[in-house]
């Protein structure tokens, strides 16, 4: 049983669970389809303006939001196809696992995007670039992005060592 999440069952230790996930909100961007989505939201050259709204319910939480640069953006790539554990990515000759690489393809496909934080507009949504969705993505989540906290200048990048973008 685990008592954090009021006795539930474990198997093998784990929790046995289902979680549910709500949005906070929907991401608007250029793309319309994941074909049109960039691999990368930095590799849009230029970075379009996109924006992240906010249900009502949850526009206090950007109280003091103003101050930060970056923001880390969590989202539900709800368009993402059935996961794989094993597949040879489109920019490599050889199989990965799924936890080796971004793919949307994932058990619980959510994204990540360290989005830079141009303020928000006039309906408090707030403006961002460097997004990699397609316009519609719910939005489960924002945080701060904390260089003395989320940047790891040292990290290695696996199989992924010798790519330049």
């Amino acid at each position: 049983m685990h008592p954090a999440l009021g006795g539930q069952e474990t198997r093998n230790g784990l929790v046995a669970a289902v979680f549910e996930v709500r949005p906070i909100g929907v991401l608007h961007t250029p793309w319309h389809s994941t074909s049109e989505c960039p691999r990368n939201g930095r590799r849009a050259d230029p970075p379009p303006l996109c924006t992240a709204e906010l249900l009502p319910e949850y526009l206090d939480g950007l109280h003091s939001i103003e101050g930060y640069s970056h923001l880390i953006l969590l989202y539900w790539l709800d368009r993402a196809t059935a996961p794989e554990m094993i597949f040879t990515p489109r920019n490599s000759d050889q199989p990965r696992g799924t936890f080796a690489t971004r793919t949307p393809r994932r058990p619980n496909p959510i994204g990540l995007s360290v989005v830079k934080f141009e303020g928000l507009d006039e309906q408090r949504r707030l403006r961002v670039r460097y997004l990699d969705c397609v316009d519609g993505t719910p939005l489960i989540d924002i945080k701060p992005y904390l260089r003395t906290t989320d940047s790891e200048p040292e990290a290695s990048m696996g199989f992924q060592t010798n790519r330049t973008s």
